[in-house]
């Protein structure tokens, strides 16, 4: 598949990406400063501009077409699907949460 470096792709969010955000903003507000809230969102909407604009930027998994892993940050991780004229944002995960859960 071409994609064409001129052309924004349009980006959505499922409900569970929805759902991830909200989960990851809340245990940043119970954990650690408005701050850091703060840059999370910022984090995010450079993200959702990277990606829209350089769709194949990130590593495209081995084993399931099209799905791609963006670590937009040290703690997160962002896995989307590249399909023909847009981005779809599938899930988020905080790596911090998952360590602690071990």
């Amino acid at each position: 598949m071409n994609y064409q470096m001129d052309k924004s792709y349009q980006v959505e969010w499922t409900r569970r990406s929805l759902l991830n955000a909200i989960a990851i903003k809340k245990y940043l507000l119970s954990k650690f400063s408005k701050k850091e809230l703060s840059n999370f969102e910022s984090v995010l909407g450079q993200f959702e501009m990277a990606v829209s604009n350089f769709p194949t930027l990130y590593t495209e998994s081995k084993s399931q077409n099209n799905l791609r892993k963006a670590i937009i940050h040290t703690n997160t991780t962002v896995y989307y699907i590249l399909q023909k004229n847009k981005v779809t944002v599938i899930a988020m995960k905080d790596n911090r949460q998952i360590k602690a859960g071990k």
